[in-house]
């Protein structure tokens, strides 16, 4: 459960950005030559399944084994946050309403900033709880804000795999807990991504190394690397 969720939100997209040698035109038919068609799968890439997809056009560059269904752990917080965004977008949140924490979202245990029954936070604070610290009870906050109960959230989480063709995922809660059923893979996480970033606020809190909540006294750190 310690998987960060930047991980997740690393560029999807494939850029050149200069070949010496090359005209500008002749860049632009590499290009094309190298997305028309995915790259076999290198058996020697230390992964199980792997997929790197284009942004724009969800273009498939690369694969390896991208429809095994496994444990997405954390990374189930992808479609969570997917589904926050969505609802701040259409006006039914905002990034400054509180929250009081139920005893339920305060109970997930693993990665979390420990909130306390009825304690308040924003959420704005909650968003960045949950993408940088990968915080359950902040995930389950979110949840319950949104949809009302963590039950009736993960009903829309499946819906929305759904409508974005993601046929080999089922969710079972909004944190990546481990639960009997709840399965994602690489071409679907794939898919949720591309969705989550057509939202430029959410790169606000994924591009985040460091934080803090509740006036500096929680620091949030992201371990990921690649930030």
């Amino acid at each position: 459960m310690k998987k960060k969720l930047a991980a997740m939100f690393a560029a999807l997209s494939l850029v050149v950005v200069g070949m010496p040698g090359y005209a500008e035109d002749t860049i632009e038919n590499i290009e094309m030559d190298v997305l028309e068609t995915a790259a076999k799968a290198d058996e020697t890439l230390p992964a199980r399944s792997a997929i790197l997809m284009e942004q724009d056009t969800g273009r498939v560059l690369f694969e390896k084994n991208p429809d095994e269904p496994m444990p997405p752990a954390s990374i189930t917080k992808v479609m969570t946050l997917l589904l926050t965004m969505e609802a701040i977008e259409s006006g039914q949140i905002r990034l400054t309403d509180m929250v009081a924490c139920s005893e339920y979202a305060a109970s997930m245990g693993g990665s979390q900033i420990w909130l306390e029954p009825g304690e308040e936070m924003s959420v704005d604070d909650l968003l960045k709880a949950t993408a940088i610290a990968s915080a359950n009870d902040a995930a389950v906050d979110l949840a319950e804000l949104v949809a009302g109960s963590e039950d009736a959230f993960v009903d829309r989480m499946n819906a929305r795999a759904e409508e974005l063709g993601m046929e080999n995922t089922h969710f079972m809660n909004a944190t990546g807990l481990d639960a009997e059923g709840h399965v994602s893979t690489a071409r679907d996480i794939a898919l949720m991504s591309r969705a989550l970033l057509q939202y430029p606020l959410i790169s606000e809190y994924s591009k985040i190394w460091m934080s803090s909540l509740r006036n500096g006294e929680t620091q949030l750190v992201n371990t990921n690397k690649i930030v």
